[in-house]
Order: structure tokens, then C-alpha cells, then sequence
């Protein structure tokens, strides 16, 4: 249950969109963290409009913690912020409080685009490093609402992929997404026509699976996560949309 919160953000990095804009103000995500039948937890994202440093901008909010039995053997309590703005589509600033089984990090990172450079606070230890950003950066929440926007899933076909930069505590990282093909699920909103998606992480010169990691997401102008699923030696790990509001666009479902 360590990953409950990694799970959640970055396999949301791995989401694909529309072309036009696929959230706004309001949106609010609720997922059940489970392993089989059993509840872990339960983990949120909600958008809303703000405004930054003169800056409009969409504050996105994330929290992911630990329930029942799972609790009380590792409890988990992260929350995540960033701040992006509007029409650009970058992160300005990144806030990340993380407990992980007593494993703490309390991390504001601020994005310089005047002088490429990323200013690291760390609460925790009291101190504030700069690191030199790479091109067109993400943070690792503002990763899932750029793709949604930006990336073209009319035209995706199997077995392509999709590169990107992420910046994560102190350092810039690959990423790569693989799309996998369709599928309709039966969900508890009914059938749901869905895109499949495989986030990978760069290991030297190599891009290497992330933990047999698996996306669902809905095949519509929304782009939203329905089923993230992460491989364990004995069964799996999912994350499974149980709530939403504020949805920018209609949610597709077939008919029964």
C-alpha cells in the first residue's frame, strides 16, 4: 500500500485526450483502492479556478489514504497539489506532503520558465535547492491534465507511443506510454467504451515497464481514468473510479 498515491498520479501522467479541452473547474475524481474484495483506501483529484502569482490558473488537488485494516498495518496519508495554467497547459508551482508508513517528504517546487529552473523547498529538511529544468517539463500531476488536452486519440494506433519529460523531487525523468488498444468494460455506471494504456519508465538508455502497470480510460472527450490496475506477484492492485461531478464533456456509455 506504499504506492497507493503513486499509483493514482502517475499512471494518471499516462492518460491520452481530445484535442479540445477535456476538464474544467469542478471536476472531482473518487477511486476505491483495492485488492480483490478488499478495500486499501480510497483516493481523490479535483480542479478548481485560482489564481497564482497574477497567474490564472487550475488548482488541482489530489489525496490518496489508507482504510480499515490497511490503515492500522501501513497507513498512508499523501496529498498533492499543482498549479497550472489555463491556456499553457505547464505547472507553476508543486506541492507534495507525503506519509507513507512513517516515510514523510514535504516538497513545494516553484517552476522558473524565465531562467529554466526549478526551485526545490524542502520543509522537511529546511532547505532550497535549484535544479536546471529540461524542455516542456511536467510535474507528475500536471502530466495527466496536459495529456488530456494536448494529445490526439482519434488518430492513435496501436502500439504507439508517446515520450514526455517529468520532473519528480529533484530531477528531470523520461516517460513513455504505450497504447495498448480498446476495450468496453462493464463498470457500475454501465458499459463503458475504453482506451488501454502502458506508462514505462527510462532505466539508463532503456525504457522499461512500470510494475505491469495498466490505464483504462474512457474513450470520449472526458479522458478519464475508469480502472488503473497494477500487476502484484500474487493478484493485483486496482484503482477503480466509484464517484465523479463536474465532467467538462458527456460521459459516453453503450445502452444496455
Amino acid at each position: 500500500m506504499k504506492k497507493i498515491t503513486f499509483l493514482i498520479l502517475v499512471c494518471f501522467t499516462t492518460l491520452l485526450s481530445a484535442q479540445k479541452k477535456a476538464y474544467g473547474d469542478g471536476e472531482w475524481f473518487k477511486f476505491r483502492i483495492h485488492y480483490g474484495p478488499i478495500t486499501a483506501g480510497y483516493a481523490t483529484l479535483k480542479v478548481e479556478d485560482a489564481v497564482l502569482n497574477n497567474k490564472e490558473v487550475f488548482h488541482v488537488q489530489g489525496e490518496g489514504h489508507t482504510t480499515g485494516i490497511t490503515k492500522l498495518l501501513f497507513n498512508v496519508d499523501d496529498y498533492y497539489e499543482s498549479y497550472i495554467d489555463r491556456v499553457l497547459d505547464i505547472p507553476y508551482r508543486f506541492i507534495r506532503k507525503i506519509d507513507e508508513g512513517g516515510y514523510t517528504k514535504d516538497l513545494v517546487i516553484d517552476f522558473n520558465y524565465d531562467t529554466q529552473k526549478a526551485i526545490v523547498t524542502n520543509n522537511k529538511h529546511n532547505t532550497v535547492d535549484e535544479v536546471a529544468l529540461v524542455a516542456n517539463v511536467q510535474d507528475m500531476v500536471s502530466s495527466f491534465y496536459y495529456l488530456r488536452n494536448q494529445l490526439d486519440t482519434k488518430n492513435i494506433k496501436q502500439g504507439d507511443v508517446f515520450d514526455m519529460n517529468m520532473f519528480f523531487d529533484r530531477g528531470n525523468y523520461k516517460f513513455r506510454l504505450k497504447f495498448l488498444g480498446r476495450e468496453t468494460l462493464k463498470t457500475t455506471f454501465g458499459k463503458v467504451p475504453t482506451m488501454i494504456f502502458r506508462p514505462y519508465v527510462e532505466s539508463g538508455r532503456v525504457f522499461e515497464e512500470e510494475e505491469s502497470l495498466t490505464v483504462w480510460v474512457t474513450d470520449d472527450a472526458n479522458k478519464m481514468p475508469i480502472v488503473i490496475k497494477a500487476d502484484l506477484v500474487i493478484g493485483s492492485l486496482k484503482a477503480t473510479l466509484i464517484e465523479y461531478k463536474g465532467l467538462k464533456h458527456q460521459f459516453k456509455i453503450i445502452p444496455e
